[in-house]
Order: C-alpha cells, then sequence, then structure tokens
C-alpha cells in the first residue's frame, strides 16, 4: 500500500500558504517535471481514466509520478525511496515541510 505525503507550509492560522504560481515557478525549473492539466491512467485491459487537476508530472525514466497540486499543498503517493527522497528534496527547496495525509 502506497503512503500518501503532501508539502505544505502553513501560516500562523494553520492554513496552507503555497500557491499554484509558487510550484509552477519552483517546477519550470526543474527539467525532469512537466505541468498537465489531467492525470490519465490506463490498465491492462486498455481502460483509461483521467482526473482533472492541476499535476506535476516527474519523468524517471520511463515513469511518470505525478504530484497533485490542491488546495495549497502537493500531494504525492510514495511507492519507492525514490520518490520519497524527491518528495524531500522540494520540500527542502521550498521551505516546506512534508507530512503523512
Amino acid at each position: 500500500m502506497n503512503t500518501r505525503y503532501k508539502i505544505t507550509r502553513l501560516n500562523e492560522q494553520e492554513e496552507p500558504i503555497l500557491t499554484l504560481e509558487d510550484f509552477q515557478q519552483f517546477f519550470s525549473t526543474q527539467p525532469d517535471f512537466t505541468y498537465e492539466d489531467a492525470f490519465v491512467s490506463r490498465n491492462q485491459e486498455g481502460v483509461e481514466m483521467k482526473i482533472k487537476g492541476d499535476f506535476f508530472m516527474w519523468h524517471v525514466d520511463q515513469v511518470k509520478v505525478p504530484f497533485r497540486f490542491f488546495d495549497g499543498e502537493l500531494y504525492v503517493a510514495i511507492s519507492h525511496p525514490v520518490i520519497e527522497e524527491k518528495m524531500k528534496e522540494i520540500a527542502a527547496a521550498l521551505d516546506a515541510v512534508y507530512v503523512e495525509g
């Protein structure tokens, strides 16, 4: 089972303060990330599922790992230690924290 984490920075009222623009600016400097307005998943039978939203897709070899922006926070499911390391790098670069959620 994957554990979901979020990258966040909170104000004094404990509200998330990072914006989509903050993440767009950050990820525009990352050559292995692209922005997509939907995440598409296909199963082995060819059935497609499309989730609309703000996704920053991390390209690792032939795999795309979705980091999803939602309500001031960035979410990612940790299924491998390399994804956890990337999440920690992003949080540090944004002066944010990562927490399970």
